[in-house]
Order: C-alpha cells, then sequence, then structure tokens
C-alpha cells in the first residue's frame, strides 16, 4: 500500500536539513540546495515502496539526493568565488570593477539552516562537518569533478564506508576509492591553504569583528586599518576583481568612508558558521537600505579575509530587513 504523503513527511523531517547542507556542499548554491532537496522528497516518496527497508532510510535518502545534485551539476553550473578566476589586482580603479552576472557565483549559508540532529557524531566527526561548511572549503571543492566531489563529501565529511559509497553511487569500490584519491589530491592542489574557523571566537577574535562593526558604522578608516592582516583579501561577488593585501583593500574602502560617520548601519549576522555582518547605506530619503553581506574570516590576530555579497537577494535568504530606520 502507497505511504501517505503527511506520513512519508513525518519520516523525511529530520532528515531534511542534513540533506540541504549536503547538497549545498556539492552545489555551492542554498538555493540549488532547495531544488535537489525537494527532488529528493518527491523521488524518495514515490519510490517508497520500493524502498522496502533494505538499507537505512537515511543512506537511501543519501544516495536519491546526492544523485539529484550531480544531475544538477551535469548541466554545468560550476559556482565561483573571484580568487578562482585569476589573480587579485593592486589598484581599486573602476575601470576594473566589472560585475560578471554570466558567472554562476558560489552562495552563502545561513548558519541557522546548518545544525542537523538526525545523525549521532563523535567529536571528530563533528568538527570535520563544521570546516567542511566553511566558505573557504566550499569553494576550493567547487574546482572537483562532480563524482570526485561527491565521493569526497561522503567519505571525509559525512564518514560514510568506501563500501557504502560505492553502492550510493552504483560504482565498483575500486573507483569508489580511485575517486577519493585524486578528489584528495586536486583539494590539496586548490587549497594547500584554506582557512579554518573556530566555532567560537576567542577574545581577539571577538574584538576585531565588534572593531570592524564600528568602523563602517564610523567610517573610521584607521579602526579598520588596525584588524586587518597585512595580507587580508576582499572578493565581492558579482564584482570579479579581487585585492589582497590591507594597503589595497583600505584604498577601496577610503573612498566611501570620506562620506563620514552615518553612511553606514551595521547588523551582526551569520553564514557559513563564520561572523558575518550585513550593511546598510543611507540614501537621500534618510532610509538605510540593504547594500552587502560581509563574510569574514577571522584570524588570532586580526580578519585575514572578507567576501562582500552584493546581491539583494542573500538579505532574503538570511531573513534579514530590506530597509531599517
Amino acid at each position: 500500500m502507497p505511504i501517505d504523503s503527511e506520513e512519508f513527511a513525518i519520516l523525511f523531517a529530520p532528515y531534511r536539513r542534513e540533506l540541504l547542507v549536503h547538497c549545498y556542499r556539492m552545489l555551492g548554491s542554498v538555493h540549488d540546495a532547495e531544488d535537489a532537496v525537494q527532488e529528493t522528497y518527491l523521488r524518495a516518496w514515490r519510490s517508497f515502496d520500493d524502498f522496502e527497508g533494505r538499507s537505512k532510510l537515511r543512506h537511501w535518502l543519501y544516495r536519491i539526493a546526492t544523485n539529484a545534485a550531480l544531475r544538477e551539476l551535469e548541466k554545468g553550473h560550476r559556482r565561483w568565488l573571484p580568487s578562482g578566476l585569476g589573480n587579485p589586482v593592486q589598484e581599486p580603479t573602476d575601470d576594473r570593477m566589472v560585475e560578471r552576472l554570466d558567472i554562476a557565483w558560489l552562495e552563502p549559508i545561513p548558519s541557522t539552516l546548518l545544525h542537523t540532529t538526525s545523525a549521532p557524531q563523535d567529536p571528530a566527526d563533528a568538527v570535520a562537518q563544521r570546516q567542511s561548511i566553511r566558505l573557504a572549503f566550499v569553494a576550493a571543492i567547487q574546482h572537483l569533478p562532480p563524482r570526485q566531489r561527491a565521493v569526497l563529501l561522503l567519505r571525509d565529511v559525512l564518514a560514510f564506508r568506501a563500501s557504502e559509497v560505492a553502492g550510493l553511487l552504483d560504482i565498483s569500490l575500486a573507483a569508489a576509492n580511485g575517486l577519493l584519491q585524486r578528489a584528495r589530491d586536486k583539494l590539496a592542489e586548490a587549497a594547500p591553504s584554506a582557512q579554518t574557523v573556530s566555532d567560537t571566537l576567542e577574545p581577539d577574535q571577538q574584538h576585531a569583528l565588534d572593531e570592524y562593526m564600528a568602523a563602517f558604522a564610523n567610517s573610521d578608516i584607521p579602526r579598520l586599518q588596525r584588524i586587518l592582516l597585512a595580507d587580508a583579501s576582499l572578493e565581492m561577488p558579482p564584482v570579479s576583481t579581487w585585492f589582497s593585501g590591507r594597503a589595497t583593500i583600505i584604498d577601496f574602502f577610503a573612498r566611501p568612508f570620506r562620506t563620514g560617520p552615518g553612511l553606514f548601519r551595521v547588523i551582526a549576522a551569520s553564514a557559513n558558521g563564520q561572523p558575518a555582518v550585513a550593511l546598510y547605506m543611507r540614501h537621500d530619503d534618510g532610509s538605510y537600505r540593504v547594500h552587502a553581506l560581509h563574510v569574514l574570516t577571522p584570524a588570532p590576530d586580526g580578519i585575514a579575509r572578507i567576501l562582500v555579497f552584493l546581491q539583494t537577494e542573500i538579505f532574503e535568504l538570511f531573513d534579514l530587513p530590506m530597509t531599517i530606520d
């Protein structure tokens, strides 16, 4: 007898969030991940009679979700950050600030969507999963071919056994192991020093975050300069240009800061388990409207990386207001 949709929804619900996070890692987009999870739900519900409990429900759902993500990746929609496209520029001039709307850009994910409860984990696995959601890691694995990406995530992040991964992808054990080794090698080459972010900010890192917000609220260049590392980087998708070095970043922000205090309002947020700042800009009517979401990578001595997402739909994704008084 076919399972009722409401009954299946109850069975599916505990796994939905972790499947969303898995598809996000695969696809680099929350919106694409939502579509893949919706497809997973429909396919699983329609074929539930064929499941018959021959494997764990969680494994079966990951099989469907991974293949849904692979089908999406077959369309060639690889997600990028500007640093994946070329070298940084040394001078922030207007003629180099080119928006590339023809590129599928990597999206951040609200940290509120990252908490999963369906699968108990040991502490080491939990740490691996948290680090694997950081923007540096998600950006790095976009360089991997789709099947290598899937095997790496299933084995090294989700801790499936090699035989389980082979079964999920309908490939031999030897093929699964080969894909994993090639994925590890290519990831090490693509991101030899991808930054990690601790889940609890040290006092100095929290101070740097507070100072960053205060710098924008008060248009305070010296304050911003003090908390940026000398080799900090700044990326601003959909602008393909990116900057490396504290001096270049300060030159870029100096122009809007000349307007004086009150140009920006800030709200603390969190993306990919990293501290973030929602920035609102003052308009002629006195209102403050969405401007950008800054996702920060804090380091022991300051801020190492700033990713500025300029797309206004990001604010809707994070349930942030579009205007503030």
